[in-house]
């Protein structure tokens, strides 16, 4: 098994979380904004910082400066990367879009947008729609002949994938695990055999169990990263393979802040013929106490998929009958 790897937090200079212009540098950008053109009407989906405040980008700012209303994921937090940049105003709108409100909340936003008014979206960090509720509004306003446009920026995503130091050519973005063990490891099932990297989010209380069900359905061998607070003062990139991952966070306090989870391509697998596996299920029906044994053996000596295997354990045990 190999070990796994840390790599040390960046230097403090470049990944402080409260990294933002001097105010004389704020007190121009302000000026600059304020002189431009006003937005045309139409929903920005605005990036923003996933920890360091110097990762927001001038178009970002620009949108926020002049749009007529942000709906925010947290009004709070939007408010003080506003403050940061000297674009906060007693007059801004902002007014919380989130996964409790959203249903009651697209109603009232594709309304200004019908009056005219430019939308900013927003989450409370990275880019919207990336596992918050914001593309039912984007479809939504797409549907109402609304334009859509993005302002693209920082992103947990891509930040967790590009250090991972695992192939980008082909990747998969699974969103959040299920918190159970037993239907994590089932939908872990249904991403095992995909030719693609694997980029996940998890809870730092659910790290461990999560990296132990997927060493046991992926592969102990497999490679993968686990990315905390990037961007941030911090930030840490731990690589290795899976089971070497599993036990260390297994032995180690609850890990704190955001993580992301990224895991390598399965090694391909050699072409299966059915007679071969007939006869890799014959001797797994005859040594395993249940069919369901047989097929996870089979599975993982063979790399096909679940479900065929199983289709083809039924009818040589007869229960498909």
């Amino acid at each position: 098994m190999k070990r796994s790897r840390s790599t040390p937090a960046v230097d403090p200079s470049d990944a402080s979380e409260g990294v933002a212009p001097a105010n004389g540098a704020a007190d121009g950008l302000l000026q600059v904004t304020t002189r431009l053109q006003p937005l045309e009407p139409a929903l920005y989906l605005v990036a923003c910082p996933i920890g360091n405040l110097a990762d927001v980008t001038l178009r970002a700012l620009a949108v926020l400066a002049r749009a007529d209303l942000i709906a925010c994921e947290d009004t709070r937090h939007t408010r003080r990367l506003l403050q940061a940049y000297g674009l906060d105003r007693p007059d801004r709108r902002l007014v919380p879009y989130h996964e409790h409100n959203a249903q009651r909340m697209r109603p009232k936003l594709i309304e200004a947008l019908h009056r005219g008014e430019s939308v900013a979206l927003v989450s409370d960090a990275g880019t919207p729609l990336i596992s918050d509720p914001g593309y039912k509004l984007v479809r939504e306003a797409i549907a109402a002949d609304i334009r859509a446009i993005p302002i693209p920026g920082a992103s947990a995503l891509l930040a967790g994938l590009t250090a991972a130091g695992l192939p980008t050519d082909r990747f998969c973005f699974a969103g959040f695990a299920p918190p159970r063990s037993a239907a994590r490891r089932r939908w872990l099932e249904e991403l095992a055999r995909l030719p693609a990297t694997l980029v996940l989010f998890e809870a730092p209380q659910r790290l461990a169990g999560s990296l132990a069900d997927m060493a046991a359905v992926l592969g102990g061998d497999r490679p993968a990263a686990v990315g905390r607070e990037l961007t941030k003062l911090f930030e840490e990139v731990r690589r290795g393979d899976l089971g070497a991952l599993a036990a260390a966070y297994a032995a180690q306090e609850t890990p704190k802040g955001e993580l992301v989870v990224v895991v390598g391509p399965p090694a391909e697998a050699a072409a299966v013929g059915a007679e071969e596996l007939d006869a890799h299920l014959r001797r797994a029906l005859a040594a395993e106490a249940s069919v369901k044994d047989a097929v996870k053996a089979v599975q993982a000596a063979t790399g096909l998929p679940r479900r065929q295997v199983y289709a083809r354990a039924l009818a040589l045990s007869g229960d498909g009958d």
